[in-house]
């Protein structure tokens, strides 16, 4: 099996989310950095419309969403644990709060001087201009509610009050971590570590559990260039659909899928796969032939063409 490539940037609150587990995990993979807004051509090649980062790649399979990209880690590494699947009601229902309303509350509270310096590192004003006037963009178009600037301290503040009481033991769910520590982890990531605020100063516990996390490191990166991404998947065939991944009746047709909640560009191809838990689309494209593109079926929508 291939090394896993991850197709991310610095800052992607996300891509930390996933570099923390393959810190966890020490397995080898390859770092492709991208833009911090589209247009990313290498992307768009080998993804579609999707939008969301990180992307992460083996071969001519492209992985959307943390939650593929999570099971492919699981499965690597041989900790189930850090697949959302195998994890109780319990564990999904806090992902599920951690990873909207306290991520958008913990990115509004983590906006300072200190993460603009970092941000201008890679971009120019008039690109952070771009970037802010993008993200705005992609909130209003959003499904679900998204959280008011005046209510973002609140929320996150109650957070890091029932952080703080779970850890009574290393890790949120016991003595080891699962897949819950790293969905909680990046957010408090964006507070504490890239914008530097304060918010999470009052909190040993969380704070000891963070540097815990953060003592993982980032596993065997190795640096990669986003062209020669196309080139890995160009020279790859995508891997085998198993027959129990073609029972769905939309097998075979053209198909968009896009999340449900925000940054709803769909991607579109032929669905080839379906299990309780994916979908797989196949995407042709001149620059790399033809990939298998796998997205979660929770928090995303399918619509056939």
């Amino acid at each position: 099996m291939s090394d896993l490539i991850l197709h991310h940037y610095a800052l992607s609150p996300f891509s930390e989310k996933v570099r923390a587990m393959l810190g966890y995990t020490n397995l080898p993979w390859q770092s492709a950095i991208t833009r911090e807004m589209p247009p990313r051509p290498v992307l768009a090649t080998l993804a579609g419309g999707y939008r969301k980062i990180p992307v992460a790649q083996c071969g001519a399979d492209i992985f959307c969403d943390t939650a593929t990209i999570s099971t492919e880690i699981a499965i690597r590494s041989g900790k189930p644990e850090l697949a959302r699947q195998n994890c109780s009601d319990e564990v999904n229902q806090f992902i599920a709060y951690v990873e909207l309303e306290v991520f958008f509350a913990s990115v509004l509270s983590s906006a300072s001087w200190a993460l603009n310096k970092k941000v201008l590192k890679t971009l120019s004003i008039l690109d952070l201009f771009k970037f802010f006037a993008d993200r705005i963009r992609m909130g209003r178009n959003a499904s679900i509610p998204m959280v008011k600037p005046g209510e973002a301290p609140a929320i996150l503040k109650r957070h890091l009050q029932d952080m703080e009481s779970r850890l009574q033991q290393d890790f949120l769910f016991g003595d080891t971590p699962n897949v819950a520590d790293f969905a909680a982890y990046h957010s408090l990531w964006m507070v504490r570590d890239a914008g530097e605020k304060k918010y999470v100063r009052p909190y040993p516990g969380v704070n000891g559990w963070m540097d815990r996390i953060k003592a993982f490191g980032e596993g065997q990166r190795t640096e990669i260039t986003a062209e020669q991404t196309l080139q890995i998947a160009k020279s790859s065939e995508p891997r085998p659909i198993t027959d129990a991944e073609k029972q769905d009746e939309l097998i075979g047709t053209r198909v968009s899928i896009a999340p449900a909640d925000y940054a709803q560009d769909a991607s579109v191809g032929e669905l080839v796969g379906s299990s309780a838990n994916r979908w797989i689309i196949a995407r042709d494209d001149p620059k790399v032939g033809r990939v298998h593109v796998h997205f979660p079926k929770q928090g995303f929508s399918i619509v056939g063409q």
